[in-house]
């Protein structure tokens, strides 16, 4: 089974290697260009997200024993964000997802050094993570 808390100390791990927040933004911008991409006909309006300033969609799919998440922005900032989630949400079943605080944000210093506008749109994205495992708890 996927472990979010395991998902997360790796990042942090990762992330460490950089002194420089200029370096990690560049290893945030690589991750965000190794995601998979999606096929056009799945970029439609109902998958796009509100609340981030970059076109982001999103694509929550499985039950509550496994949710997969797929996504992908136009945005190359935004994207590492979404590698990161991915990686720390996609393959935990909606329980993890509900009870998995994103601790790595604050470690790795994301909280720190986001633009607002990116802030708000992590925090988007989080919030359509947890409420469509939520949705699958109480169905």
């Amino acid at each position: 089974m996927h472990d979010p808390k395991q998902s997360q100390d790796d990042i942090i791990d990762s992330f460490s290697l950089f002194s420089e927040w200029l370096d990690r933004y560049q290893y945030l911008i690589d991750l965000g260009r190794k995601l998979p991409p999606l096929d056009e006909a799945e970029k439609t309006d109902d998958k796009l997200l509100a609340g981030c300033q970059s076109q982001v969609w999103l694509l929550l799919e499985g039950d509550a024993d496994e949710v997969i998440i797929r996504a992908n922005s136009d945005a190359a900032i935004v994207s590492g964000l979404i590698a990161l989630l991915i990686d720390v949400y996609s393959g935990c079943s909606a329980q993890q997802i509900v009870d998995t605080e994103p601790y790595f944000i604050r470690e790795i210093g994301l909280s720190d050094h986001l633009s607002p506008t990116r802030a708000n749109g992590l925090h988007a994205m989080l919030g359509a993570i947890n409420s469509y495992a939520r949705s699958l708890l109480t169905a």
